[in-house]
This record gives C-alpha cells, sequence and structure tokens, in this order.
C-alpha cells in the first residue's frame, strides 16, 4: 500500500494567472491581502447573521398568522356545534 504524503510547506510558484482565475485566490497572500480576505469573511458572517435574524422573524409572524387562523376556525367549530346541538 502506498502512502499519500502530503507537503505544505512549499509555495507553488509554477501557477500561472490562468490558473490563479481558475482557484479564484493568490498564492501567496500579503498583508493587505489577509486583511481583505478577514474583512470579508466578517462581512458574510454578519450578512449570514442577519439573514438568520430575519428568518426568525419572519418564522413568528407565520406563526402567530397560524395561531390567529386556528383561533377563528375553532371559534366557527365551536359557534356550529352550538348550533347544531341546539343551545345557541
Amino acid at each position: 500500500m502506498t502512502t499519500l504524503e502530503i507537503r505544505t510547506d512549499r509555495v507553488r510558484t509554477d501557477l500561472t494567472s490562468t490558473d490563479r482565475i481558475r482557484t479564484g485566490r493568490p498564492t501567496v497572500l500579503d498583508a493587505q491581502g489577509t486583511a481583505m480576505l478577514l474583512m470579508n469573511e466578517a462581512l458574510a458572517r454578519s450578512r449570514h447573521r442577519e439573514a438568520e435574524e430575519v428568518a426568525r422573524d419572519h418564522r413568528v409572524a407565520r406563526r402567530l398568522a397560524a395561531e390567529r387562523r386556528w383561533s377563528r376556525l375553532a371559534a366557527y367549530a365551536d359557534r356550529r356545534a352550538r348550533r347544531a346541538r341546539g343551545t345557541d
């Protein structure tokens, strides 16, 4: 059985500009590139949190609307049952 050894201590220098376009990122990040990457990650996390908050608010609104609907249906069913029994 052969073992696969992955070395991460070397930087690839044989990438062309088309490789960089295909991979979507440069091979070596400088300080400014790292800062941009961290800023983009923070922005993505912030947008994700906002989307979760909007979804949570939407869930609460849907539950409230459903509760109102079931309450009206229960009141209607109660009125019909009373009318059917003749105790109206």
